[in-house]
């Protein structure tokens, strides 16, 4: 990797890392009463991919390239093997930073339903958050 796509890859990991928990795990509410404004927890999957996931992939999920390239989800074969997809998202991978302890495996699952049945995406069977459970996770004990 150059080193401009490690300072942006860096730079996105960071900002995320301090602004998807704050809208992954705010109470709903509307203003606190200080102008900040709380944003009802994701909980669709489509609800996630939008908070979460489209950033980067986009709204059409046709992914992106600049200072890095991010991968396309519309039409992707790799979808077809579920756990895979559900390790990429507890995980990371590449410049993709693991949203384990950022989603909870019920979001994860709905989110990976929600990319498989999206966007010219046909893999019917859902995924669900004992799938997810499944996958080993950074931050819990046993994981990798």
């Amino acid at each position: 990797m150059t080193r401009p796509v490690l300072v942006a890859a860096s730079a996105l990991i960071a900002a995320l890392a301090c602004a998807i928990p704050a809208v992954a795990q705010a109470p709903a509410g509307g203003d606190t009463g200080g102008g900040v404004v709380r944003v009802a927890k994701p909980i669709t999957g489509q609800q996630v991919y939008e908070a979460v996931c489209q950033a980067c992939h986009m709204a059409d999920a046709k992914g992106g390239t600049g200072a890095g390239t991010i991968p396309a989800l519309a039409g992707n074969p790799k979808l077809a093997a579920a756990p895979y997809v559900s390790m990429v998202v507890v995980r990371g991978q590449g410049g993709m930073p693991p949203f384990a302890g950022t989603l909870d495996d019920d979001q994860i699952a709905q989110v990976v339903t929600y990319v498989r049945t999206h966007f010219g995406n046909a893999y019917a069977k859902p995924v669900t958050a004992a799938d997810v459970a499944k996958v080993p996770h950074p931050d819990r004990s046993g994981g990798h």
